[in-house]
C-alpha cells in the first residue's frame, strides 16, 4: 500500500471515530439527560426517591424492610412481600431463590451441630420453597390475627410431605407401604408427625442421616380452606427480590394490626389505604397494588406514632 493511501484510510477511521465519539459519547448522553429534566420526569430519573423530614428514605421503587434489629415487624407499619435479594431488598444482589413448585422436600439440620449451638442454616438446614411458605403464612397469620393455614402445611409451619416405602405398581405407585415417614418433621423437633396413620400403616419422624428418597415423595394437601386468609404475595418472594408494592389482599389483613398500633380506627387507615391503591396499568395489565413506601410515611405525617 502507497503511504497516501495508508494516511488516507486512516484519517477516514480517525473522522468516523471521532464523529462517532461526539455522536455517542456526548451528543446522545446530554440528549437524554435533558428529556430526563422534563418536568414528569425528572423525579423517576433520579430513582423516584421519596422524603421524610427532609431526608431521604428510600425509592418507591424497590422495596424495604419495616422491621426493628432483631427482624421483628414493626406493628405500626405495613410489611413488605418476602423478599430473596441478599438479606433483603439489596439492588446489589436482585435476585429469585431459584426454587420452584417441585421443592418440597428439605435438607435436614445436623441434630449434633444444634445441640453444639449451631444456627438452623449452620448446621446445613435447607428448607424448602413449600416449607419456606408455610413457615410465613403461619407468622403472617400470627401477627395479623388470621388464620394463617394453607394446602399442603402442616400445623407447624412446614411442608407437610410423606415418603411412602413399599412395593409399587407398573406405574411406580406405591400400593403397599411398609413405612411412612414425615420427611420435613425430623425427630430432633418433634415426636409426633401432623398425621397419624397413611394407609393404615403409622406415620413416623425423619431420622437425620436415613435416606427417604427411595419412598415416593406424596404431599398432604390437608383440609385447609382453598383460599387460604393470607394471600400468596404475603408468603412468595418477587422474581427480582426488590417489588415495592402488595396486593390490596395483603393490605387489607393488616389494617386492624397498624390501626391499634396508631390508635386509630381501622376506618382511617383504609382511608389512607385508599389513596396509595394503584389500578392495572392501562386498566388491564397487571393487578391492582399499593406502594408500602408511600403508604407507611403517609402513616407517619398523619397519624404519627408517639415514642
Amino acid at each position: 500500500m502507497k503511504f497516501s493511501n495508508f494516511v488516507r484510510v486512516h484519517w477516514a477511521a480517525l473522522r468516523a471515530l471521532l464523529v462517532l465519539t461526539v455522536i455517542t459519547g456526548l451528543a446522545y448522553p446530554v440528549f437524554i439527560w435533558l428529556v430526563a429534566q422534563l418536568p414528569g420526569l425528572h423525579d423517576k430519573a433520579e430513582g423516584s426517591i421519596l422524603t421524610a423530614n427532609g431526608k431521604p428514605v428510600g425509592s418507591k421503587l424497590i422495596g424495604q424492610l419495616f422491621t426493628d434489629p432483631g427482624g421483628n415487624p414493626l406493628r405500626q407499619y405495613f410489611q413488605s412481600r418476602p423478599s430473596a435479594a441478599g438479606t433483603g431488598y439489596d439492588p446489589l444482589s436482585s435476585s429469585a431463590s431459584n426454587l420452584g413448585p417441585e421443592s418440597i422436600v428439605d435438607t435436614p439440620a445436623d441434630p449434633a451441630k444444634l445441640a453444639s449451638g449451631a444456627g438452623a442454616s449452620d448446621a446445613g438446614f435447607k428448607p424448602s420453597l413449600l416449607t419456606q411458605v408455610c413457615t410465613r403464612s403461619a407468622a403472617v397469620g400470627q401477627l395479623e390475627g388470621v388464620d394463617g393455614s394453607r394446602p399442603f402445611c402442616t400445623g407447624g409451619g412446614v411442608g407437610a410431605v410423606l415418603s411412602v416405602i413399599g412395593s409399587r405398581d407398573a406405574r411406580g405407585n406405591v400400593i403397599h407401604p411398609t413405612q411412612v415417614v414425615s420427611v420435613n418433621e425430623p425427630c430432633a423437633t418433634t415426636r409426633q408427625p401432623f398425621l397419624d396413620l397413611y394407609e393404615g400403616v403409622r406415620v413416623e419422624c425423619a431420622k437425620y442421616g436415613e435416606d427417604y428418597s427411595l419412598g415416593q415423595i406424596v404431599p398432604i394437601r390437608g383440609a385447609t380452606p382453598a383460599n387460604p386468609a393470607v394471600p400468596a404475595d404475603a408468603v412468595t418472594a418477587s422474581g427480582s427480590g426488590l417489588d415495592p408494592n402488595i396486593s390490596p389482599a395483603y393490605a387489607d389483613i393488616q389494617i386492624s394490626r397498624v390501626a391499634k398500633a396508631r390508635h386509630v380506627s381501622p376506618d382511617q387507615i383504609r382511608a389512607v389505604l385508599a389513596r396509595y391503591r394503584d389500578g392495572r396499568t392501562l386498566g388491564f395489565f397487571g393487578e391492582p397494588t399499593i406502594n408500602v413506601l408511600q403508604l407507611n410515611l403517609q402513616l407517619d405525617r398523619q397519624y404519627p406514632v408517639s415514642s
